[in-house]
């Protein structure tokens, strides 16, 4: 939603560009974020995606080692410096995959995880419609330059924050500055994500460039904010998605420009906490009188700064509500206007706690009540 309040982003010198705060779960601000275009290593998000899904599940271990196929050994590009006679750890491929951004490694991992490389990119297609990626298409898990291979600016962003939603354990791997397997080249140990060594609030993500794509970059910074709460619960992430840029240097800029205005020309306002339900609305013909509606992580917004002061909310439902109802199932929307009635955030609720439907008698005095009223 725009609105004559939102703040004014600053001139951002790239292709494309989107700003997200994943703890809100808005788009703070964008240029052409719906543009197809070449995603270079970015790729590799959806391929990290897919082979956590694998050890989370257990078809993979990080202790388990994998052989080096000539055709990982034979990619150009970006490179680990694996060979053939090597078994190496799964946990060593990702290192060299994330943090070298080695086209080898992330062969040799798509082979690992599904026999080939084309079954690997069917499943990067499959997995990219299951999480709404509608303008990304895949050929290649590496993110070689190929015909069809694209993806927006938008969608990066929604694939980043579920990577980090879904598998938090792994996370950690975007953080590390330096990387190299025994026996490989001290000098290619540096991870190309220049903001890792500039910001110590950026924990993540991923680079990425070929003459086509022009350098682009994935990061996300994790900041306290008071009045957010202690500990993880109290620290505001926003990541930043920047297509395009005309060097190295320019990506991370670029970057660091989006992500500190993201801080400072937005407030972060805690509605309710972890678990907690933002509005009981009534439920007829169920168990319960009544239903939990709020979001498992709580409900966070970002507001205009300045405006945090006086916010109010409506509920948006459909009415009447009839038993049964799911955990989990989307239901309704809390509408976030400033003091003054602007309208300011629209946040997605869900139902916290199943509502059962009612016995016989129950239901049949439910709809003698809905007749009635």
């Amino acid at each position: 939603m725009a609105h004559a309040q939102t703040p004014t982003p600053p001139e951002i010198a790239a292709r494309a560009w989107l700003l997200y705060d994943a703890t809100s779960g808005q788009i703070l601000a964008a240029k052409d974020p719906d543009e197809r275009v070449e995603p270079a290593s970015l790729t590799k998000l959806m391929t990290a995606y897919l082979v956590f899904d694998a050890l989370q599940a257990g078809r993979l271990s990080l202790q388990q080692t994998l052989p080096v196929s000539e055709r990982a050994w034979k990619m150009p590009g970006s490179r680990m410096f694996i060979e053939p006679r090597m078994q190496v750890p799964v946990e060593d491929l990702l290192k060299g995959m994330i943090v070298q951004s080695g086209n080898d490694a992330t062969v040799a991992l798509a082979e690992g995880v599904a026999g080939s490389v084309e079954r690997f990119v069917e499943l990067m297609n499959q997995q990219a419609r299951a999480l709404g990626l509608t303008r990304t298409t895949y050929k290649n898990p590496e993110g070689l330059t190929a015909p069809g291979h694209l993806t927006t600016a938008r969608d990066l962003a929604t694939l980043a924050a579920r990577l980090m939603q879904d598998f938090p354990q792994y996370v950690g791997y975007y953080a590390i500055q330096r990387y190299r397997y025994p026996g490989t080249p001290a000098a290619n140990e540096t991870n190309r994500n220049l903001l890792l060594f500039r910001d110590p609030t950026v924990d993540g993500l991923k680079t990425g460039h070929t003459a086509a794509a022009g350098y682009c970059l994935v990061a996300t910074a994790r900041r306290p904010v008071p009045g957010l709460g202690e500990g993880p619960a109290g620290q505001r992430r926003l990541i930043s998605v920047v297509l395009g840029a005309a060097s190295e240097n320019a990506r991370a800029v670029e970057s660091q420009k989006l992500l500190n205005w993201g801080y400072t020309a937005f407030e972060a306002v805690r509605l309710s906490a972890p678990g907690a339900p933002v509005a009981t609305p009534p439920v007829w013909k169920g168990r319960s009188s009544t239903v939990k509606l709020g979001r498992a992580q709580g409900v966070v917004v970002a507001v205009p700064a300045g405006l945090a002061k006086g916010l109010r909310t409506e509920l948006v439902r459909p009415d009447p509500l009839v038993a049964p109802l799911q955990a989990g199932q989307p239901l309704g929307t809390l509408r976030v206007l400033s003091a003054g009635g602007e309208p300011l955030a629209e946040v997605p609720l869900q139902v916290l706690e199943t509502v059962e439907e009612a016995g016989l008698l129950g239901r049949l005095w439910g709809a003698l009540r809905l007749w009635i009223r």
